[in-house]
């Protein structure tokens, strides 16, 4: 798969995720057939001058932590992005993010 390619899919998924939601880098991997987590942190670390427009800022570890927070404007900006969107941090962690996770299977039929 071309790197533009696999970019674009990235966004297109990530721009899915609904406002107060947060999904994976790993639950987008397996939804585009990528193979690796890393391959979409990587998509992600290259849109940040799309910020406005690829909500970056809604994919977090597999463990709700907010492992990208270094690759935006400022360490606080993830944070304040999810925060801004309701969604409560502790420790540079999603509170009940169990509850707030957003898979892209919700996608099917969709896209």
């Amino acid at each position: 798969m071309a790197q533009a390619h696999y970019f674009t899919r990235v966004y297109d998924v990530t721009c899915m995720i609904p406002v107060g939601r947060v999904s994976t880098y790993g639950a987008i991997a397996d939804y585009l057939a990528l193979g690796s987590a890393r391959m979409v942190g990587w998509a992600l670390n290259q849109c940040h001058s799309m910020d406005d427009v690829i909500p970056a800022h809604r994919v977090v570890n597999r463990k709700g932590e907010l492992s990208g927070k270094l690759h935006f404007a400022t360490p606080d900006t993830m944070r304040q992005k999810l925060e801004a969107e309701g969604v409560r941090i502790e420790n540079d962690k999603v509170v009940d993010f169990e509850k707030i996770f957003w898979h892209p299977r919700e996608l099917d039929g969709v896209l």
